[in-house]
Parts: C-alpha cells; structure tokens; sequence
C-alpha cells in the first residue's frame, strides 16, 4: 500500500462505539473510558452523523457532579461546531491536511446519505505512514468502501444512584 494512494477507507477505524445526541456527557465519558477511545462519532437512529466528541469536549464541559452530567445532552457540545468529513475514496493525504487545518483528532468518513461509514483517527494516520496498518478482514482485493462497518451505540445506561438516608 502506497501511501499516496492510499484512501480513507483503507485506514478508517470500522469497528466504532457511538453515543446519540440525546445521551449524556456523563455517558459518554463511560463509553470512551470502557472503549479506551478518545472520540465518539455522535449519531442519530439511521446513523447519520450529528458529530464528533472528543474527551477534551467532555471534559471541558464538565461541571458539577455526576448528577448534573447526567442531566445534560451531548447534542449540546457537538452542536455549531464545524466537524470536517470525508467520503471512504479520499486520499489520505487530504484527511491528514483537514486534521491539521481543522485540528481535530478525527475526521468521520461518510457514505451515501451522509451514513457514517468510518472515522479516521491521528493514530489511523500515523499507522498508515509506518505501513503498519494491515486491511481490515475481508478481500484484500475488492474495494474497502464495500468492507462491513459495525458501528455500535451504547451498550449501557447509567442512572444517577437516588439519595439514601442512613439511620
């Protein structure tokens, strides 16, 4: 694989855990901590992307305790803000320069009807330029756009657990 011909859907990160708009920032943080991912594609109920957060998002959003995370929307921390995104046939050289331009650890890769596909990550880059980073499985000849994508949402909910009163 040359690196100059190299393509978003060649290194993109396929296996990804999401979180939907209306989740909390307290659930995210647990998905990202338990994933050990720095980035959640944020996705609606047909997959379509709303955005990318980012630890940092979270943690500079945080105030307050548990209770109050859990009371907010991560809608809210992705919300206005320019997330670049690129089709599964982009060179990588372009990723890597709206990564730079963008200064952003990840750019999400998008199918037809705006579907998340991928995400391509710094470490995803820097793979690729160690030639490090082996094809997903599936045919090493056919077209990696066509490769299976498992995108996951939360597998879990926390709740806030109620105030007990000790005798």
């Amino acid at each position: 694989m040359s690196v100059e011909t190299t393509t978003a859907a060649e290194v993109m990160t396929r296996t990804l855990v999401t979180v939907e708009p209306e989740e909390s920032p307290l659930m995210a943080w647990e998905l990202m901590w338990r994933a050990g991912v720095h980035h959640l594609p944020v996705v609606d109920a047909c997959c379509r992307l709303v955005g990318v957060l980012g630890r940092e998002d979270v943690a500079a959003h945080w105030s307050g305790g548990p209770a109050e995370q859990s009371q907010a929307v991560v809608r809210t921390l992705v919300e206005g803000r320019r997330c670049p995104r690129v089709a599964p046939d982009a060179p990588l050289s372009e990723v890597a320069a709206l990564m730079a331009d963008a200064d952003c650890g990840a750019v999400p890769v998008l199918g037809p009807a705006d579907v998340l596909r991928g995400l391509v990550t710094t470490t995803d880059v820097l793979m690729a330029l160690a030639g490090r980073r082996a094809r997903p499985a599936g045919d090493p000849a056919g077209d990696p756009a066509d490769d299976p994508v498992d995108v996951k949402g939360g597998l879990f909910h926390l709740e806030p657990v109620p105030s007990v009163t000790c005798p």
